[in-house]
């Protein structure tokens, strides 16, 4: 193990760590010191040696480190609360949880199936909220706890062919926002991290340069980081690739009286208007509500 053993004692669950970013997080958190629960959905016929889940878990164990495999599929409503009790059985206990699986099947939104896209939303959106729904009572209860979900640049800005995908990572950084205000009193920090790394998702569009440049290893230690206890931030959404670090923000500009320049006119000019971000949606009403006072009073002031 790695002289860095800040997460000794800690315990974690990683969902979609067979492979790809959720494999890289799993093998960094254990070699800093966490026994990590590896969650990867089994494939058809699959014995528990041929999974990559147990893969993932073998690599840890070869290195030192402690893990448990878990086959649950994250779109089940009953997989967040087995694999909690599963990491309780095993570990005694459950601080950092990394909801990290995902699927898209890119398609135009008029082609698309409901079928399809609400598997798609099941997996990107439901896969994070049953975990985080499950684990949430007992970080409570412990004063403490570090939740990191996943998002995507499609969650922020949109993509075409990415309709379900686009929606589902959206909903992750609303859940996020509301999760981070709720954990404050309870010593427990939520964030989403918005990854660019070689998976098997991102293989038909990384190959070459491309693939080693995007190593999801490059992520990892930013998940290490919210994971641990020097984490001082929550409610932010990070993005994160080829070594570089983004913040990502979701604001509102000053407010303009649509009566007086005109819908058109107020919209146009607001799009070249900073964005200010606000702690909460009360935050931000109460501002509009000051806005209000102060634009109608010039208004009205001869």
């Amino acid at each position: 193990m790695p002289a860095s053993s800040d997460l000794q004692g800690r315990s974690a669950i990683v969902t979609g760590a067979g492979k790809g970013l959720g494999r890289a997080y799993a093998l960094h958190l254990a070699s800093r010191g966490a026994s990590v629960l590896v969650n990867n959905r089994r494939h058809a016929g699959e014995a528990d040696a041929q999974t990559s889940a147990m893969q993932t878990v073998n690599a840890i164990r070869a290195a030192g480190g402690v893990a448990e495999a878990n086959w649950s599929d994250v779109g089940d409503p009953d997989s967040g609360e087995a694999m909690v009790q599963q990491a309780h059985a095993h570990f005694g206990r459950l601080d950092i949880v990394v909801a990290n699986a995902g699927v898209d099947k890119a398609s135009s939104f008029q082609k698309q199936s409901m079928a399809d896209f609400r598997q798609i939303f099941d997996i990107g959106f439901f896969g994070n909220l049953h975990l985080a729904h499950a684990a949430w009572p007992y970080l409570v209860k412990q004063s403490y706890g570090r939740v990191i979900l996943t998002a995507s640049s499609a969650g922020l800005y949109g993509n075409y062919g990415q309709a379900a995908y686009s929606a589902a990572k959206a909903a992750v950084i609303g859940l996020m926002r509301a999760l981070a205000v709720e954990g404050q009193r309870n010593g427990i920090r939520v964030n989403v991290i918005a990854p660019y790394g070689y998976s098997q998702m991102t293989a038909p569009y990384m190959t070459g340069d491309m693939a080693r440049l995007f190593d999801p290893a490059y992520v990892a230690p930013l998940v290490g980081w919210l994971a641990g206890e020097s984490c001082d931030v929550s409610g932010e959404v990070l993005v994160s690739g080829a070594g570089l670090l983004r913040r990502a923000g979701i604001g509102e500009t000053g407010a303009r009286l649509q009566e007086q320049d005109g819908i058109a006119d107020a919209v146009h000019a607001l799009q070249t208007q900073a964005l200010n971000s606000y702690a909460t949606a009360n935050d931000s009403f109460a501002r509009l509500v000051q806005e209000h006072s102060t634009l109608v009073k010039d208004e009205s002031t001869p």
